[in-house]
């Protein structure tokens, strides 16, 4: 019996490649994908130089003055002359304002302050006795020094100007002070030059009373305001510092007169003295005009004196 049934033909088969060749396609196209979107790798960072911020320039200190311990002794408050210095004079601000004009007059400031004498201490001493006033050495040591101001000399002090007693008792003080930083040759220095020199300061810084003048004295030493007003003059004829070189010349060394004073200004101290001496009108006065002018506040005179000197 014949079926009326036929089956269909089959589709064609699929093109296929071997599988050897679809594999390496594969891989070639796997690696031309990883060499064409493979990213350009980072560049490696540089780092930046450093960069050293200026430190802020701190100059050296500027060179000062030494300072020292300053003590009041009074014996007597009950003594008229305590009560007349104590009221003249602002008493601090006095005995600092003297150490600062001596210094500043027969020094310059150095980093160590080797060349100023090493004084650790003044000690201002009002009692009554004789004369005007000295300075010695403590029972302690000689840096440690004693000034010794006579109560009974300070009430006998004029009234008139009015500025006249601070004016005294600050110049007594400035020229007590300048004993206590001195140099004196090792202890061989004539006193005329070494109270010279005190009295020079004193003039310096303002403080001459009405009664100094010039004079022409047998020796240059007589020292005090005699030897004081020649310094002065050697100061303005050999230049300014001539004083100040004159004191520290005496630091280190014994004094030998002719070595000395040829070693500074070529000449001896006579011949120095001579000259000088034709300056001086005969025995002129000195400062009288200080004493007629118009009576001033008490104590403002000797202030701005200071002051100037101290600028």
């Amino acid at each position: 019996m014949t079926l009326g049934w036929s089956p269909k033909p089959l589709p064609p088969p699929l093109a296929m490649s071997p599988i050897g060749e679809t594999a390496t396609s594969a891989l070639t196209e796997a690696s031309t994908a990883t060499t064409t979107t493979e990213p350009t790798p980072s560049p490696v960072p540089v780092q930046a130089a450093s960069v050293t911020t200026p430190t802020a320039y701190r100059p050296h200190p500027k060179p000062g003055y030494p300072t020292c311990k300053l003590r009041l002794e009074c014996r007597d408050l009950t003594h008229e002359g305590a009560e007349i210095f104590i009221s003249n004079n602002s008493i601090t601000e006095d005995l600092l304002a003297a150490v600062t004009v001596v210094l500043s007059i027969l020094y310059k400031p150095s980093q160590s302050n080797s060349h100023i004498p090493g004084t650790r201490s003044v000690t201002l001493i009002l009692e009554a006795s004789e004369g005007v006033a000295y300075t010695r050495g403590s029972e302690l040591d000689n840096d440690h020094k004693e000034m010794h101001f006579s109560l009974d000399y300070i009430s006998k002090i004029p009234t008139e100007p009015a500025s006249r007693r601070r004016n005294e008792i600050q110049g007594v003080l400035v020229h007590e002070m300048v004993h206590c930083w001195q140099w004196n040759g090792q202890g061989t220095a004539p006193g005329g030059l070494i109270e010279g020199i005190a009295d020079f300061v004193r003039l310096k810084a303002g403080l001459s009373p009405p009664h100094w003048k010039k004079q022409k004295k047998d020796n240059w030493d007589s020292g005090y305001q005699h030897t004081g007003y020649f310094l002065d003059w050697i100061e303005r004829k050999y230049g300014i510092d001539s004083v100040r070189r004159v004191n520290e010349a005496l630091m280190n060394r014994r004094y030998d007169e002719e070595a000395f004073w040829m070693g500074l200004f070529g000449k001896q101290v006579k011949e120095l003295w001579d000259e000088y001496c034709t300056t001086i009108p005969q025995d002129a006065p000195i400062g009288m005009e200080k004493a007629q002018e118009k009576p001033e506040k008490t104590g403002q005179k000797s202030k701005d004196q200071l002051e100037k000197v101290l600028d």
